[in-house]
């Protein structure tokens, strides 16, 4: 037996920073409900149902010895992950189903906003934002998520607050056209995650192209995070990311439970 065989594996090291609590594990998932705000499109779209239950059995006739529901939802309500078929740019790319395992874990960069976005909810990163980043905490790297910290998470209480809309339209933070098309092309990240109802801002309609964070990262094969909470509890870098879509054939998109894993000893 070498000295190799005898060390301690790296998942016998994760397994054990674990088990004694050096690792912290952080939900960054909106929990779900009828509740949950959800993206409202104008006329003529056509929008999503709500999630809702439909009690079939409650320890009584149709199930004496068990509770069970059906569970009723769009593919895009609430922390939700959006395949690149969901946009016709990436019309041929994945479905849900069809995302490979190893992408949907690998670290989180966070990208503090929130400043901006208190004087100006319409806010659009830039560019420079994400250089200026780069040269403090390094060049954004393959399989990384990019993740939008905006404090949007203090509205979630309130679909009308989340949405933030008014006769011009919704009015939250997102990406700037130039910017989705730069990290789409020049950053080999696996997607973006925001705070708020979806990837682009609440105005991107009237972007050209419409909704850029969609069609360049979709049509990119990259992907999208939605109503993501409590990044304020992440590091910069450092973060481990780990997201789980309902691998649903066909499908454009899924909730997700969105978790992160925090080596506090290192803090």
């Amino acid at each position: 037996m070498t000295n190799a065989d005898t060390s301690p594996s790296l998942l016998g090291a994760f397994i054990d920073a674990m088990t004694d609590r050096r690792l912290e594990v952080v939900d960054l998932t909106t929990p779900l409900s009828s509740q949950t705000p959800a993206l409202r499109l104008p006329e003529p779209f056509v929008n999503l149902i709500d999630f809702s239950l439909e009690e079939v059995s409650a320890y009584n006739e149709p199930g004496p010895f068990w509770r069970h529901n059906n569970i009723h939802t769009g593919e895009h309500i609430g922390t939700h992950l959006d395949a690149p078929v969901h946009w016709i740019s990436g019309r041929d790319g994945d479905d849900v189903s069809q995302i490979p395992p190893r992408r949907l874990i690998g670290g989180a960069a966070v990208l503090d906003m929130t400043a901006a976005v208190a004087e100006n909810p319409d806010y659009l990163l830039t560019v420079d934002d994400v250089t200026e980043w780069e040269s403090v905490h390094g060049t954004l790297s393959q399989g990384q998520w990019l993740l939008l910290r905006t404090g949007w998470e203090i509205h979630g209480h309130s679909e009308k607050a989340f949405l933030n809309a008014d006769e011009t339209g919704s009015h939250t933070p997102g990406v700037s056209p130039e910017c989705a098309e730069w990290l789409a092309v020049n950053r080999e990240i696996t997607g973006l995650g925001v705070e708020t109802v979806g990837v682009d801002a609440g105005m991107a309609g009237t972007f050209d192209p419409p909704f850029p964070v969609h069609y360049h990262f979709l049509g990119h094969d990259k992907y999208g995070l939605t109503s993501l909470r409590n990044l304020g509890r992440l590091p910069s870098t450092g973060a481990l990311l780990i997201v789980a879509p309902l691998p649903i054939v066909g499908g454009t998109g899924s909730p997700s439970r969105v978790l992160a894993v925090v080596d506090r000893i290192a803090e």
